[in-house]
């Protein structure tokens, strides 16, 4: 179920919608992204009726999305927790008497994806022939030969 009814809410029939679910998310909305895969999202919370013409949003959302570590291109878990509070119309388009709930949330989470994500603590076991990974503590305290470039560039 993509799609909330909100007919009950706007004709006061009630006075809130109470969200308590898990929602998977389907892989279409997130197969061109750097989203690798998706566990189900939870959602907890309330869609209430402020005034005669404006619904208000209140929910938390978490869940587990997977991405490809930035240095070791292995599968990482990315726990994600969001907050969506505010006037619905804010966060909803084309909005009538139903929600896509669907695509609240992932537009929403697509809003939580790193753009660099990594695990990787030992930098050792990434180097080659005649190159290492380093850090950036690595860079700044190691003997460079440009370090004096860059220096006089940071100051300018």
């Amino acid at each position: 179920m993509n799609e909330i009814d909100l007919t009950l809410l706007h004709t006061n029939s009630i006075d809130k919608i109470e969200l308590n679910n898990d929602y998977v998310i389907p892989e279409e909305y997130y197969s061109d992204s750097d989203v690798l895969k998706l566990d189900p999202v939870h959602v907890e919370g309330i869609i209430r009726r402020e005034t005669d013409d404006i619904d208000y949003i209140d929910l938390d959302v978490n869940g587990i999305m997977y991405l490809e570590d930035s240095i070791s291109l292995e599968e990482e878990k990315y726990p994600f927790s969001l907050k969506i509070e505010g006037n619905l119309e804010d966060f909803a388009t084309n909005l009538e008497n139903t929600l896509d709930i669907y695509q609240l949330l992932w537009e929403n989470i697509v809003l939580e994806i790193p753009l660099k994500f990594t695990k990787v603590e030992d930098l050792s076991k990434f180097q080659g022939d005649g190159w290492k990974l380093v850090s950036e503590d690595e860079i700044k305290s190691s003997n460079n030969p440009f370090q004096q470039l860059l220096k006089n560039e940071e100051e300018e």
